[in-house]
């Protein structure tokens, strides 16, 4: 390296403990007063520890985001199931109707003959209709002999019974049924005075 080249290189460079100064025989170094170190110092430490409140209301802020958003997914993943159940509910509500008159038609099933052979088949029917409709989710209340709870029955009749308590569900007209914790469709009932 040149003289001259040197000379400059040495002129433009500068440290953190103070300036350098190039000469002609030697380097001098002027180092920075005690009472600069102080106020440089005190400026770097205002400077982390403003940086350390921004990073905590940085880090506070984003804990709060993504609590929001693990609380709005599991909203909307309640409210998806809602939606399913409801939709789930309001379809089979309608086959229902169709499972009373396959219900009533077997019980006054004919025991021999062709016709027994083809209520077989209507009875395999009807199974298969109370098997989907309990993959859904939808099972038949077991309510007789149960107290009479006007939440999950209909009472279309009170009657005198020595065999039951009063209140008590004497039968069932017409079977109820429940989606999950719903009630999709109230039971029919008579019950005992």
């Amino acid at each position: 390296m040149t003289q001259k080249k040197r000379d400059s290189h040495l002129e433009e460079t500068k440290e953190i403990s103070g300036e350098v100064y190039a000469s002609e025989d030697a380097i001098v170094y002027e180092q920075p007063s005690t009472e600069e170190t102080s106020e440089n110092l005190d400026a770097l430490r205002q400077e982390l520890e403003e940086a350390r409140l921004k990073m905590s209301e940085y880090l506070d802020g984003w804990q709060r985001s993504r609590a929001e958003f693990s609380n709005y997914r599991k909203r909307i993943e309640r409210e998806q199931a809602q939606t399913y159940q409801l939709a789930v509910g309001n379809v089979i509500k309608r086959y229902l109707d169709v499972a009373d008159d396959l219900e009533r038609a077997l019980k006054n099933r004919p025991k021999d003959g062709e016709g027994a052979v083809w209520a077989n088949g209507v009875e395999l029917i009807y199974q298969k209709l109370l098997s989907f409709m309990d993959s859904e989710g939808v099972k038949p209340m077991e309510v007789e002999g149960q107290p009479f709870d006007p939440t999950i029955h209909e009472a279309i009749s009170s009657e005198n019974s020595d065999q039951h308590e009063s209140g008590q569900v004497i039968e069932v007209v017409q079977q109820g049924y429940k989606l999950g914790d719903r009630v999709l469709r109230p039971a029919i009932v008579r019950v005992a005075r």
